[in-house]
């Protein structure tokens, strides 16, 4: 497995790159579509950046340790501006430099999260875990983010416990603490959570004594996660698999070498059905194709051909109608639930009926019936199912992204509708995806940004 520090395939990957430096609050535009009226035309490469659910914690991670952290790769996203902004508001430094960023905690003198910002971004939580871990104390509000569902954080919470630490809500804030360092703890997760892992494993990192965490997930950013820990000076075992095992150490180092963010899988896989629904020939490049096996096996048997080279996928759609499949969301390595959005556009426009069975969150069905409005004939099954009968002509709308997924989902499929389409809340999509309006229009596709 490569070495998160590794620049090598960074490096290969940003050789025609430039990403932007600064990031505008983009609260109030949105994107006007023109779309393609069902025919493929799209062609060219398309560059996934780097990984916003692997960034998010390695920025939390960051107020544990000692020297300056630096991190490339570093996508230029809403989210981590966010993150960066509590980082900074807790007294640490956070420089960017092109697609870098450069952390050091060395003047933090608070963890009292902001909480205008800690509301809006879900990925706050993360923090938690070390500034209780480090500085023996936390005040935090119930982290914000999309609206996709009920998202408690009592993993966290009886976690933390586990290991020693206090906690009360008072005044709608977490107040957390612990007398002297966290204790190590045998923790069994009753469903998986990838959020509670890596956060629960960074506080364990420098707890005294070892830390068990059971029924763990799986997905690359957890792995991530751990080895750029290791890096740093933690021990961790157990990487990539359900059982991961911590002995806390006195602490964490940054290491000589920065640390490449891993491509963004759920970027990609979006790309992937863009390519499918709308494309001739496009490469996405600068991505894992081994973290992409759920969605390439099911877009191939929905007849797509996808060619993988070393770290970029060739999309070909077929010659005649899309097949239907049926699509199941299930934590890594099944099929995610940040591809369920895109992947029903996908079905829209596919010969036959597929059922979508979302098993992570009751509310990421929603957005479906936006869909239906464009003309897709889709019957929702409760909150967990819905069945998409196609093929169906999408006609452009004017449209309020909902959550990150979704919004881009709406955009993909606006580019496939009739007409022109406005994608409101262009900020949802921002917070996850970089320059999202160039990169579609290198492929041919006209995407634009308004003020409304």
């Amino acid at each position: 497995m490569r070495s998160v520090s590794d620049s090598s395939f960074l490096e290969l990957c940003m050789a025609s790159r430039t990403l932007s430096v600064t990031l505008e609050n983009v609260m109030a535009t949105s994107f006007k579509v023109s779309g393609l009226g069902g025919t493929r035309s799209l062609n060219g490469i398309i560059e996934v950046s780097g990984a916003k659910n692997a960034v998010l914690p390695a920025l939390a991670a960051s107020v544990m340790i000692e020297g300056e952290l630096t991190l490339l790769n570093v996508p230029g996203i809403e989210d981590v501006s966010r993150m960066s902004e509590l980082l900074v508001g807790i007294g640490a430094s956070v420089v960017r430099d092109g697609s870098s960023l450069r952390i050091n905690r060395a003047n933090t003198d608070s963890s009292l999260l902001k909480a205008d910002i800690a509301k809006r971004l879900r990925a706050s939580v993360f923090l938690s875990g070390p500034l209780l871990a480090s500085y023996g104390s936390v005040v935090m509000p119930h982290p914000g983010g999309d609206v996709i569902g009920v998202r408690p954080i009592d993993l966290f919470i009886k976690g933390f416990e586990k290991m020693g630490a206090h906690i009360v809500e008072k005044d709608m804030l977490y107040h957390m603490s612990t007398k002297g360092r966290l204790k190590g703890a045998d923790i069994f997760f009753p469903f998986i959570s990838v959020g509670a892992t890596e956060t629960l494993m960074m506080a364990a990192t420098i707890a005294d004594g070892t830390t068990t965490l059971r029924n763990a997930a799986l997905e690359p950013e957890v792995v991530f996660l751990a080895e750029m820990l290791n890096a740093c000076g933690a021990k961790i075992s157990g990487i990539g698999t359900s059982v991961i095992t911590i002995e806390g150490v006195a602490q964490l180092s940054a290491p000589q070498n920065p640390i490449a963010i891993i491509p963004d899988r759920i970027e990609a896989g979006t790309y992937l059905v863009l390519g499918a629904l709308c494309g001739t020939s496009v490469v996405v490049d600068c991505c894992e194709p081994r973290h992409l096996e759920a969605p390439i096996e099911i877009l191939r048997s929905a007849g797509v051909t996808i060619e993988e080279e070393a770290h970029r996928l060739v999309v070909t759609p077929p010659k005649g109608v899309l097949s239907s499949v049926n699509i199941r969301t299930h934590e890594y390595p099944g099929f995610a639930t940040d591809l369920q959005a895109p992947m029903t556009v996908l079905l829209t426009q596919a010969e036959g009926e597929g059922v979508v069975f979302e098993t992570i969150f009751e509310g990421r069905l929603n957005y479906v019936q936006d869909l239906m409005r464009m003309g897709a004939d889709i019957t929702q099954v409760g909150n967990h199912r819905v069945i998409v009968k196609g093929p169906r002509k999408l006609y452009g709308k004017e449209l309020e992204g909902p959550d990150i997924r979704a919004g881009l989902a709406y955009v993909l499929a606006a580019i496939t509708a009739e007409g022109e389409s406005i994608v409101h809340n262009a900020y949802h999509i921002d917070r996850g995806y970089e320059r999202v309006e160039e990169k579609l229009g290198a492929l041919g596709a006209r995407v634009e940004r308004i003020e409304v």
